[in-house]
């Protein structure tokens, strides 16, 4: 039976499968713990060192736009929402969206996915310029060259959270998209920072861009279908040019190891955070396949695509976006 590496986030909708419970047809599964796993993706993209890789859905893409042999199941581990994402500096007068223009904004890298959803969100929602705003960030890219000229590099070794608490950013992203770390990613990787403001909190300090934003998240979502996806599972091609059932037996896998967690944990307890998007979106936090998720590809390639990512000619047939496989939505 072949040895089958997976490198996976902490999520219990795929512990079945990597505790071996869940058996991928023909394959023994071998668990690489990475962690953060985001540390992971540079690794997949750059070096191919695994069989099966979660990664940022936008790294992925223009993984695939550069000719880096991996191709992806329609399996998302992980989505979040993003209007609650970005924190403007005390004393910056930022009060509505557009006062962005102009501004200085802090965030890891300019490819990060949460990144380009929120600038998604403020372009298409609220009307923002993104090319407008001076992006500052203090990491690498996964795919090098690709950002544009407003981006601009933290030289000194300071952190986004320090440059936002100095009031040298008017604005930046937060958690491990921005002020809730330093440098890249690492183990220990902690909030050094400063931490995701809460909405009802009238402290000092930064505060955020959208006071209600948990309500205004869920609208968006309900009314455009578009629901942030935040992983996509890879797999080296040439694994799937020597067994093309591979990426159907590899989604068969998934869906039922998120089956087996559901019937223990019904309400999502083990995942606070997915328990309340179920009830904000009333269904599903993490639906797998294609037509589940049409609305929130279709959006993450057209964000990438207007922010330099990937070029005009990127594929824009869904199907072409992952190996052939048998993928019913679950």
């Amino acid at each position: 039976m072949q040895k089958l590496s997976v490198a996976l986030g902490e999520y219990p909708h795929g512990q079945a499968l990597l505790d071996g419970d869940v058996e991928v047809d023909g394959y023994r599964v071998e668990p690489v713990q990475v962690r953060p796993i985001i540390a992971a993706y540079r690794r997949m993209i750059r070096d191919l060192e695994f069989d099966v890789c979660e990664l940022a859905p936008v790294s992925y893409l223009m993984a695939r736009q550069e000719g880096v042999p991996i191709t992806a199941i329609p399996v998302f581990l992980n989505r979040r929402f993003h209007h609650g994402d970005v924190q403007c500096a005390e004393g910056s007068g930022i009060r509505v969206p557009r006062d962005l223009e102009g501004r200085r904004v802090g965030v890891r890298a300019y490819s990060v996915s949460t990144g380009v959803w929120v600038r998604g969100v403020l372009s298409e929602e609220y009307g923002v310029a993104h090319e407008k705003i001076t992006w500052v960030v203090d990491d690498d890219d996964h795919i090098e060259g690709r950002a544009p000229a407003n981006v601009e590099r933290v030289t000194d070794g300071r952190s986004l959270g320090e440059l936002l608490r100095a009031g040298e950013l008017d604005a930046a992203l937060t958690g491990n998209a921005g002020t809730g770390r330093a440098g890249p990613p690492r183990p220990n990787w902690t909030a050094t920072g400063v931490a995701a403001p809460d909405d009802e909190s009238d402290a000092e300090g930064p505060y955020p861009l959208f006071a209600d934003s948990a309500t205004l998240a869920a609208d968006w979502c309900l009314r455009t279908g578009i629901y942030p996806l935040h992983s996509v599972i890879a797999i080296r091609s040439e694994l799937v040019e020597r067994d093309p059932g591979l990426p159907t037996a590899l989604y068969a896998a998934f869906v039922e190891s998120k089956r087996r967690h559901l019937a223990s944990d019904p309400d999502w307890s083990a995942l606070p955070r997915f328990a309340r998007q179920a009830l904000e979106i009333g269904g599903d936090p993490v639906p797998y396949g294609i037509g589940a998720n049409e609305p929130s590809l279709h959006a993450i390639l057209r964000y990438s695509r207007d922010q330099g990512l990937l070029d005009a000619d990127f594929p824009s047939d869904l199907r072409e976006l992952f190996a052939e496989g048998d993928y019913q939505d679950a």
